[in-house]
């Protein structure tokens, strides 16, 4: 088996079958319910649910990495695009279907690039208050555009607060027995989950819905049902090729989708690894559900992407590898071939429960309450990211909700934290002084601290920062003292404008020294851009205090 194939399953023992057997079993009972009705909020028909599970399990066992993800349709992407691809396909002249499949294939594609350029580290650029806020407001999505199925009412498309209006004057249309099938599903998987997660709850919930229509024949009083399954395999081909128009507006779209992806595969594979005296390969993990979107996508599904629940059953059910996965795909295939008429009798709003059950997992109250305790004004970027996905388009929301993240940390990193440091009282250690212990100065001495990375987006802060505290100085400052251990990167501009002011600096009066660069690439760029020479080879010193005591204006005579 080469190296690159099935790397989740090398070295598997015989002994591990009954385990990933039970396993795929619970997950088989736990996704069922949840690909259902995930295709159902993707505007897909509910077999695509379940080929995407197929697809996203057998692509990632075969090509990724972790020994325990499971990938497939998952509730948290397929909102962002079901919105966009629905107004594009009434404006242009592919049908929705073909543009989901086109979007599963771009996905694909751009996550398999970012595995295999070993690009993980795009995984870090999401901040977590901006991912809590941005899943608080698709979870205010789904809620409310499931309230009209779960009422028994007619459903109405098109923003929020539009379907907040029409849900309101509806309400005196509400069917009591989808209410009664909508609520009884929720409140049977929320207490089923409180139990043991190992509970089939949204399962259980199904099963006795369709009872429900089944024996009362609660369709003909109103309640729309699911349908039969159609009892076939799906065919491998590839989309239709859109016009120039439909791709460019759906390459924004993919590039979305793909970072949610991203942000979401490193959350499992850093929450439930394979290995955990090691990290997990997560670049691989990319490329593995990268090529379940691929296969998603050939077999007319839709965009897939890993799992945190359902990864969370395959583990504490005692799976040890994909076979895990593997199993639940038989199942599954087992279900269309042999079982598919009974969802006849399954009613939408018990779907819609589920749906509802999965949106109320997503919106993270603790870690909202958690940020607000800890994170500061941070609770700000939470609050804004929730109210960028309900008003704007939910696509348009959640990327200027990504946009707000780089912002953020663009923010940090230019207006960086700068102080000056003063000796801990009985050391020779230079620290920011608390507001107990004020710390020795020496006089004419400025010791300064800028803790950031050097580069053109803050350097001219750090200099103007730099000339007001020498300034403030009393008495004047003879010798400046660069602490220089929080300055990581040095690019070209951050170096040219620091060596600008060392020379204002210098014809002054004030010597200039830099102390504990010890970051070995800082190190390299300050040599190289001639921000050392500027300095003074014999300005550059291990620590403050050697500098303080050989150029300082109390300095000793040699």
């Amino acid at each position: 088996m080469p190296h690159w194939f099935f790397a989740s399953l090398r070295g598997y023992r015989m002994g591990w079958l009954p385990s990933d057997l039970v396993a795929g079993l619970m997950l088989a009972a736990i996704a069922i319910p949840g690909q259902l009705a995930t295709a159902r909020l993707a505007g897909m028909p509910p077999e695509t649910g379940l080929y995407a599970f197929a697809a996203g399990s057998l692509a990632f066992a075969a090509f990724g990495a972790n020994r325990f993800m499971s990938v497939q349709a998952d509730s948290t992407i397929a909102p962002i695009f079901a919105g966009a691809l629905a107004s594009m396909a009434v404006t242009g002249p592919m049908i929705y279907g073909q543009l989901a499949t086109l979007l599963a294939l771009m996905v694909g594609i751009i996550l398999v690039a970012v595995g295999l350029f070993r690009a993980g580290w795009l995984a870090t650029l999401l901040s977590i208050p901006v991912t809590t806020g941005f899943l608080a407001g698709i979870s205010i999505h789904i809620i409310i555009g499931e309230l009209p199925t779960l009422l028994g009412i007619s459903d109405e498309r098109g923003y929020i607060l539009l379907q907040l209006i029409h849900i309101i004057g509806r309400l005196g249309e509400t069917n009591i027995y989808a209410l009664a099938i909508g609520v009884g599903v929720l409140a049977t998987t929320i207490v089923t989950a409180q139990i043991s997660h190992r509970v089939p709850g949204a399962l259980i919930g199904l099963v006795a819905a369709g009872l429900a229509v089944a024996l009362f024949h609660l369709d003909a009083r109103g309640v729309a049902v699911l349908g039969a399954l159609p009892a076939e395999l799906p065919t491998v081909s590839l989309p239709a090729f859109p016009d120039t128009n439909a791709l460019g507006q759906l390459v924004p779209l993919a590039l979305v989708i793909a970072m949610v992806c991203i942000m979401q595969t490193a959350a499992v594979a850093a929450t439930f690894p394979s290995d955990a005296k090691k990290p997990d390969d997560v670049s691989r993990d990319f490329a593995g559900v990268g090529a379940g979107c691929v296969v998603a996508g050939l077999v007319g599904a839709f965009p897939v992407d890993s799992s945190p629940p359902s990864t969370a059953i395959v583990r504490d059910s005692g799976g040890r590898s994909q076979m895990a996965s593997l199993t639940a795909v038989v199942l599954m295939i087992a279900l269309v071939v042999l079982a598919s008429g009974l969802t006849a009798y399954l009613p939408q709003a018990a779907l819609a429960g589920v749906l509802v059950y999965i949106a109320l997992r997503i919106f993270r109250l603790g870690e909202m309450i958690e940020i607000y305790r800890r994170g500061g004004f941070e609770i700000l970027l939470v609050v804004a990211s929730a109210a960028l996905v309900i008003v704007m388009p939910i696509e348009t929301g959640v990327l200027l909700a990504i946009v707000l993240s780089f912002m953020h940390s663009l923010y940090n990193v230019a207006r960086p934290y700068c102080v000056e440091l003063a000796r801990v009282p009985g050391s020779t250690v230079w620290w920011p002084p608390s507001r107990v212990e004020h710390g020795e100065y020496e006089p004419g001495v400025l010791v300064f601290a800028p803790a950031a990375p050097l580069n053109f987006t803050n350097a001219e802060r750090i200099r103007a920062t730099i000339d007001a505290a020498v300034a403030a100085k009393r008495p004047p400052v003879k010798l400046l003292v660069i602490e220089a251990s929080g300055i990581i990167d040095i690019d070209y501009t951050g170096a040219k404008i620091l060596q600008e002011a060392i020379a204002d600096l210098k014809a002054a009066g004030i010597d200039v020294a830099i102390a504990r660069l010890s970051e070995r690439r800082a190190q390299d760029q300050a040599g190289r851009s001639g921000l050392v020479e500027a300095i003074g080879a014999g300005h550059v010193f291990l620590s403050v205090e050697d500098a303080v005591r050989k150029l300082g204006p109390n300095r000793s005579p040699a």
